[in-house]
């Protein structure tokens, strides 16, 4: 909603920034990072809840990647 009313055109996205430690990014870069950013935390939350199930699935376990995930990797 919010973003949408800033009606950014094709070219606003692509505007350029420095960021300290990667150096040159989009506008268009920076808000996908934000979205990936909140998604990473969903994904932190559902391993949590997912967590208490962990005995109660028995032999399903297996089968349940969000049980085998250890969480998310740096580059």
């Amino acid at each position: 909603g919010e973003l949408r009313a800033l009606n950014l055109r094709p070219e606003d996205l692509e505007r350029r920034g420095r960021h300290p430690a990667l150096g040159a990014v989009t506008l268009s870069e920076l808000l996908a990072t934000w979205a990936a950013h909140d998604l990473t935390h969903l994904h932190q939350i559902s391993r949590v809840m997912a967590h208490q199930y962990r005995e109660a699935v028995g032999p399903w376990s297996a089968y349940l990647g969000v049980l085998q995930c250890a969480g998310h990797s740096s580059p």
